[in-house]
């Protein structure tokens, strides 16, 4: 009786079932709120995860599984000195070397699935790839096409003449 306990069944926006352990589950706040708030024979049946599609949310799965000792975040942590910094241990390093698309999908379920660290992860990431670079740098990377006028760019730049780097 207590198999069914350790493993629970997600089914992402395409329609695809994944079976994961409870624990790994649990990483995300959504799920372990929901799995609470659920009677006990509720837990069998799947949990459909309507934001995320399978490629993505194998993915975050993935994360989950490696990250699923870790310690919860706690409130602490939002204050202390890793909030400002942009190192990311090498296994997160790797993990996040995906395309763009799947990098900003990776983002997008942390922060729908309430996965604090995976969201803080994702963002450092997108934060190491524009720091140091000039704004047409950041076009270029993010495949951004610039709408300012000339004009209205000298206006943003005499307005922000105090946040340069001189």
């Amino acid at each position: 009786m207590a198999a069914p306990e350790s493993t629970i069944m997600l089914t992402s926006s395409d329609g695809t079932d994944i079976s994961v352990e409870r624990q790994v589950a649990e990483r995300s706040i959504l799920i372990k709120n929901l799995l609470a708030d659920l009677p006990g024979e509720a837990t069998t049946e799947a949990i459909p995860i309507p934001n995320v599609n399978e490629p993505v949310l194998r993915k975050v799965i993935e994360w989950c599984d490696h990250h699923k000792k870790d310690p919860p975040a706690s409130a602490e942590d939002d204050s202390d000195s890793r909030k400002k910094s942009t190192d990311i241990d090498e296994w997160d390093q790797k993990f996040m070397q995906v395309d763009q698309e799947m990098l900003f999908e990776i983002i997008l379920a942390a922060n729908y699935l309430d996965i604090k660290a995976l969201l803080d992860v994702g963002c450092k990431t997108v934060a190491n790839m524009i720091k140091g670079k000039s704004p047409d740098e950041i076009r270029k990377t993010f495949n951004i096409q610039n709408d300012f006028t000339p004009e209205e760019e000298d206006q943003i730049r005499r307005e922000n003449e105090w946040a340069e780097d001189r």
